[in-house]
């Protein structure tokens, strides 16, 4: 009898690093739900709102055909885009806090605008799931286990019918050599398209005018780190065993979760699919 994606246990790279950071916060992130509104709870940050508008306006270029994208105008839309994240709904607490991360995300903007060349080659994207899901595949059915996530962007190589991954980062830190990023990338491309992966470069908007290449991994050892810990995750649930490696004074994860549950922390509205908090 085939498995139920439904019933299946879904793990990404944010969710498995969200494990790997607190078992606890994984489970007050993604598992536990207020009884009151049936919603999970999300956190707004002004850096996850940076980060979200300047990856909305950047990603959305790629609706665009390759010859287009250098007209669009980016400003205008990087304007309408961060109103949505304007004040507290973007994790702001007073208008100097906002407009320093605004000004960072205008200089990212303006950076790819005049650094376009890697983003006027061809594109393609991986295929959604069903009923709007992110992109998924089984990746182990025997422990019904599925992997999704999404790509930032792939510039399609009419040479070789190849891909190359390009990853937008807006964070002020480099991605970890650790970062199951990477393969779970590799897992997806392997699983869910038939071209060949050339590569991958991660841009840094804040401090680099062009992307860095970055060194892909075996494909088995890609695999065997991502099931390693996505085994870990299902363990956690099936045993619910979700303890902070702290214990009970809880650490940087888990602690803001701990503050909602607790009435400290500042409704400011709802989300896609979350009831959005600041936490002081």
């Amino acid at each position: 009898m085939p498995n139920d994606k439904y019933n299946s246990v879904w793990v990404s790279h944010s969710s498995m690093g969200d494990f790997l950071k607190c078992p606890r916060a994984y489970y007050l992130k993604n598992i536990y739900k207020d009884p009151k509104t049936k919603r999970k709870m999300g956190i707004v940050t002004p850096a996850l709102s940076l980060g979200s508008a300047v990856h909305e306006v950047v990603e959305g270029l790629g609706n665009y055909k390759a010859e287009d994208r250098n007209i669009i105008p980016v400003f205008d839309q990087f304007e309408k885009v961060w109103q949505r994240f304007s004040g507290k709904k973007g994790g702001f607490l007073n208008l100097n806090e906002e407009n320093d991360a605004k000004e960072r995300g205008l200089a990212m903007i303006k950076r790819v605008k005049e650094n376009m060349e890697p983003l006027l080659l061809k594109t393609v994207k991986l295929k959604e799931g069903k009923n709007g899901m992110p992109p998924n595949y089984f990746l182990s059915e025997e422990d019904n286990i599925i992997l999704c996530g999404k790509i930032d962007w792939l510039q399609y190589s009419e040479k070789d019918d190849g891909v190359h991954v390009l990853d937008f980062k807006t964070g002020k830190n480099e991605e970890n050599e650790d970062s199951l990023q990477l393969p779970i990338y590799q897992l997806l491309l392997n699983n869910l398209q038939k071209r060949k992966v050339n590569g991958a470069s991660y841009w840094y908007l804040d401090k680099d005018d062009k992307p860095k290449l970055v060194e892909l991994p075996d494909i088995n050892e890609s695999f065997d780190k991502v099931i390693k810990v996505a085994k870990s995750v299902k363990k956690a649930r099936e045993n619910k065993e979700f303890d902070c490696p702290r214990g009970e004074k809880g650490c940087f994860a888990c602690q803001p979760f701990e503050k909602i549950l607790k009435g400290e922390a500042e409704y400011v509205g709802p989300g896609e699919w979350q009831d959005l908090y600041i936490t002081l």
